[in-house]
């Protein structure tokens, strides 16, 4: 199997589940995300658990020049990537207009503009090694428009959309490109997208690690997208794309109010 896996928002959720069921396969992991004190905890653990390697690399990637920044870490340490792990986002509730736009923007800048530098840099060296994998995490958001989550959403439009791209791109040179699409998940997300007292967030959600095991899964039999549902993928590809827009927006707005 592919060895060095490198994931992004590794310090918790998803991330640190990915990491921990790549390690258990005897994958070495390179750790990202601004926690350097989570990070340090989780390359522990998993070292001691698998013994494997885990090197971290404590950054903020949507910082101006951070997804870059961390490439020229990777770089100087001489380490070579096998899959690429785009996990690191967040969200949050609010109209748009009554929002930060700062807060928004820096959205754009860690959920789009870092997946995006990270995989054309990392790409193009698994590209020249012979292949890879890439594992972007996008949502099942990405298959509507989002009121008051309307840049979220539209991020994780961005992310699917992208990632289909880069797959039909690169596949015949080795390279393949999953977009993991889940519903809600139970993680660090709700609180800091200022979703809870949402239905959203009440009527529950998918544990991190049945959804790392999901997409990490898909990723490495080259699917192209995947929702880690199957009633909730039905519906998102086959009812939702059916109805009137008006209803969507209404209900994707519902879901989203406080009560």
């Amino acid at each position: 199997m592919p060895n060095m896996a490198l994931i992004t928002g590794a310090s918790s959720g998803i991330g640190m589940e990915f990491a921990r069921y790549h390690a258990s396969k005897g994958g070495d992991v390179i750790l990202t995300a601004r926690r350097k004190d989570a990070l340090d905890a989780l390359a522990s653990e998993v070292q001691t658990a698998h013994n494997v390697t885990a090197h971290v690399f404590a950054l903020d990637l949507g910082a101006e020049g951070g997804a870059q920044a961390l490439y020229d870490q990777v770089k100087a340490a001489r380490l070579s990537i096998d899959i690429l792990i785009n996990n690191a986002g967040f969200g949050g509730q609010g109209r748009f207009l009554d929002r930060d736009l700062a807060r928004d923007l820096a959205m754009i800048d860690l959920n789009v503009k870092a997946l995006v530098t990270l995989t054309h840099l990392f790409a193009n060296d698994m590209v020249a090694n012979g292949g890879g994998k890439i594992l972007n995490v996008a949502s099942t958001a990405g298959f509507m428009p989002g009121p008051l989550q309307a840049t979220y959403f539209a991020t994780k439009a961005f992310v699917k959309s992208f990632s289909q791209a880069i797959d039909q791109e690169n596949r015949k040179r080795g390279l393949t490109c999953t977009a993991l699409c889940p519903g809600y998940v139970k993680t660090e997300f709700a609180d800091v997208s200022d979703l809870n007292g949402t239905d959203l967030v009440n009527n529950g959600g998918a544990t991190p690690d049945t959804v790392a095991r999901h997409g990490y899964d898909a990723m490495m039999r080259g699917d192209l997208v995947t929702v880690n549902d199957a009633k909730l993928g039905f519906a998102v590809n086959w009812i939702i794309p059916l109805l009137p827009r008006r209803m969507v927006l209404k209900m994707v707005q519902r879901m989203q109010t406080k009560k």
